[in-house]
């Protein structure tokens, strides 16, 4: 089977993808798979290149639209079995990336354009999930190119403890956690270098629970995990940097009526958003047992420390398996 694996982006998450391709490329089984590689540079070019680690090359690649194969600028072309992006963030996790593959009619690894584009928005997630009965971190929205909201008001709102972050960006890029009003002014910017549409969540105390969920018509969820950050809150660095102090718990010590309350509501959240091939769907746990819904990831993390692949492998899915698996599923659709 011929799979074209995309790496790479223009997303702030670039370099997160870059590790996640690498490892999914090294479990890839070669004797079932022919694999072509694109990196993708931070300025949205797609290069065709033949080492997981080359980020320069001569030949660009295009996709040939209706003809299941892309062209080459060196006068040959590649015709692809299944797509398998492995990109996180804008123009690879929010529809674009699947709307080419709907065009060039090739399957593509994970989720659907209307899924992506659905779960890499924050805010639709939410209010889709709320609609389908399932608990979610209280929030307000705010579009940069309207007036600033005012702190006092919001706390009013929200409660004095805050989160603002970007509506459409992931691995925590942009995020502040805010407690007075120099602090929200300045989230607001930063946040605001990433996206127009801006997050302002109600801070929850809580433990940070994560479910993997994997299926089209009929989603299986694996026994949630626990992040335990090595920080104040799980910020990009805590995610990645080789000096964290985070770790998972796989299982999460919850009791069985919460474990399974969680497993509902991710499979809730995934059927409500459009979930196809795979998703990872967040949640906050407090102290009295409420549960929130934090967040979808469309296509999370596969790096070798990504909580997905791990709670697949504590449910008996190798990392080599659940690949096989995902690109089952594409084929399916």
């Amino acid at each position: 089977m011929k799979l074209l694996l995309l790496f790479g982006g223009e997303s702030s998450e670039h370099e997160v993808s870059l590790v996640s391709a690498a490892n999914a490329y090294a479990a890839l089984d070669k004797a079932k798979y022919d694999i072509e590689l694109c990196y993708i540079t931070k300025t949205g070019e797609w290069h065709y290149v033949e080492r997981i680690d080359q980020r320069e090359s001569d030949v660009s690649l295009t996709p040939l639209m209706g003809q299941k194969r892309f062209s080459l600028s060196d006068g040959s072309h590649i015709a692809v079995d299944v797509m398998l992006p492995v990109l996180h963030g804008v123009h690879g996790e929010d529809g674009d990336v699947q709307a080419v593959a709907r065009l060039v009619h090739v399957p593509c690894v994970g989720p659907s354009l209307i899924g992506a584009a659905i779960t890499m928005d924050k805010d639709i997630t939410k209010r889709l999930a709320y609609e389908a009965g399932v608990p979610v971190v209280p929030w307000l929205i705010w579009q940069s190119s309207q007036p600033a909201p005012v702190f006092d008001e919001v706390v009013q709102t929200l409660g004095p403890v805050l989160f603002v972050k970007p509506a459409h960006a992931g691995s925590s890029v942009g995020v502040s956690k805010v407690t007075d009003e120099t602090g929200f002014v300045a989230a607001l910017g930063e946040a605001a270098k990433y996206d127009d549409s801006i997050l302002i969540e109600q801070a929850i105390a809580g433990r940070e629970i994560e479910l993997a969920v994997l299926g089209n018509d009929q989603p299986e969820v694996a026994t949630p995990g626990e992040i335990i950050p090595g920080e104040e809150f799980y910020s990009y660095e805590d995610k990645y940097s080789e000096t964290s102090t985070s770790r998972a718990v796989i299982p999460a010590e919850l009791s069985q009526e919460i474990a399974e309350t969680l497993k509902d509501y991710a499979r809730k959240s995934y059927i409500a958003t459009r979930g196809q091939g795979m998703a990872r769907v967040d949640f906050f746990v407090d102290e009295n047992e409420n549960i929130y819904l934090n967040e979808i990831n469309s296509i999370p993390g596969f790096t070798n420390i990504s909580m997905y692949p791990k709670m697949w492998q504590h449910e008996g899915l190798s990392y080599s398996e659940l690949l096989d698996r995902l690109i089952e599923l594409s084929r399916e659709v």
